[in-house]
């Protein structure tokens, strides 16, 4: 993935909070999980004490625990959060959740990193973006999804909105009813409480799109999106918005005014100039600033 910047955007101040360690000893959140009996750990103190190991390594070295069970304890040490049962309950797309170190993660955070420095500004009321495409199947939900869980990742309060009434995705990404949802705050029936905590992923919360309407647009347009989204910024850190592709319904437009900054997705071997370029003046169209384009190689 690599993501270019445009000349119109604006330095980070600096960050809500940051996740940072727990202090609690690797033996200890070892003893929790089960992985070690108290007696286990007095063997391993004995073994590190005459090697002079960390104490991760003389487990592994004794054969108690395995690389992954070290993996996971450092992850709780140092409040690090992500799914260690993998992809059975959710999408094998959300690839950020259930296996953080592969390097496709790493260029995840990579994009993270550049949003932080060039896009996110609390301050100056940007911290709602966009996640857009001119055109399907580009990978907007996929970056949406993965975005939402690194960002949680560090540390910060994540919303990830499916506001793609066309062909909505990330309920079946993150394995969540979709009962209520976008759909159903914006015609009245519910608020933004139908966002659900992800479990096993703190300070992570979707919104699914709820129900299709029959009247996509009109119900993005309406002052009841606006308001929703002004809600969400003083609940959250950072709020993404999952959209449909721009060149082929007029929604996209819509949320990207609404949420004033975009991130163009385009995927490698795939999208096309020429739409691209569309895209990019649909969203000039509509006041939105594009904070940076992404090429999808996944």
């Amino acid at each position: 993935m690599l993501l270019k910047p445009t000349d119109n955007v604006l330095p980070l101040e600096g960050l809500a909070r940051t996740a940072g360690s727990t202090g609690r000893p690797i033996g200890a959140i070892l003893m929790d999980e089960g992985k070690l009996t108290p007696s286990d750990a007095e063997q391993v103190l004995a073994r590190q004490r005459e090697l002079g190991w960390r104490f991760g390594e003389a487990a592994i070295e004794l054969n108690l625990i395995t690389d992954s069970d070290l993996r996971q304890a450092l992850a709780k040490q140092y409040e690090f959060p992500y799914l260690v049962s993998g992809p059975e309950g959710v999408g094998k797309e959300l690839i950020a959740a259930w296996n953080p170190f592969h390097p496709t993660v790493d260029e995840l955070r990579v994009v993270r990193t550049q949003l932080l420095m060039r896009w996110f500004n609390p301050e100056a009321g940007r911290r709602t973006l966009a996640i857009t495409s001119a055109c399907a199947r580009e990978g907007r939900s996929f970056v949406a999804a993965n975005l939402a869980v690194v960002f949680s990742q560090l540390g910060q309060r994540t919303l990830l909105i499916d506001a793609d009434f066309r062909a909505p995705r990330q309920q079946a990404i993150f394995n969540i009813p979709d009962r209520f949802g976008l759909s159903s705050a914006l015609s009245g029936r519910a608020d933004l409480s139908s966002a659900l905590p992800v479990s096993g992923l703190t300070g992570l919360s979707v919104l699914p799109a709820g129900p299709v309407p029959p009247n996509p647009l009109e119900l993005l347009s309406r002052a009841g999106f606006a308001a929703l989204l002004a809600k969400s910024q003083s609940e959250y850190d950072v709020i993404l918005i999952d959209t449909p592709p721009l060149t082929e319904y007029a929604d996209a437009q819509c949320i990207a005014f609404r949420s004033g900054d975009a991130l163009l997705i385009t995927r490698e071997h795939h999208s096309r100039m020429a739409h691209t370029e569309r895209a990019a003046r649909e969203l000039s169209d509509a006041s939105a600033r594009i904070v940076g384009t992404l090429m999808n190689a996944y």
